[in-house]
């Protein structure tokens, strides 16, 4: 019926998905980009990090994902962030780490 093409403009960019996963007593961590779907972004961090106690600390489509540390806080304080772009993602996992002696353990875009 007419709904068909309708529909079919309104689907301008399809979904990319991304993950960042960590084991938080290791500080291992993997990372996704460009999946098809959030499982398989989540699934391919996962896998990554390698750990079986790994976790997804942040998932995000169409955008950017960051993971800050601070190791002056300790070794278990990690600052997970999203946001449309990588320096965005980064100033907000640095935002949340709260200065001092932060950095970024890694980053991932989707496209």
């Amino acid at each position: 019926g007419a709904a068909e093409p309708a529909l079919a403009k309104v689907v301008v960019k399809k979904g990319v998905y991304g993950a960042i996963a960590l084991q938080r007593d290791t500080g291992q961590f993997g990372y996704a980009a460009n999946a098809a779907t959030s499982r398989a972004a989540k699934t391919e961090a996962l896998n990554q990090c390698a750990d079986p106690r790994c976790e997804i600390v942040a998932a995000f489509s169409n955008a950017c994902g960051g993971l800050a540390r601070n190791p002056a806080r300790g070794p278990k304080k990690y600052f997970p962030a999203t946001g449309a772009t990588r320096q965005e993602a980064e100033a907000k996992a640095l935002r949340r780490c709260a200065a001092g002696e932060c950095e970024i353990l890694t980053w991932a875009c989707t496209r």
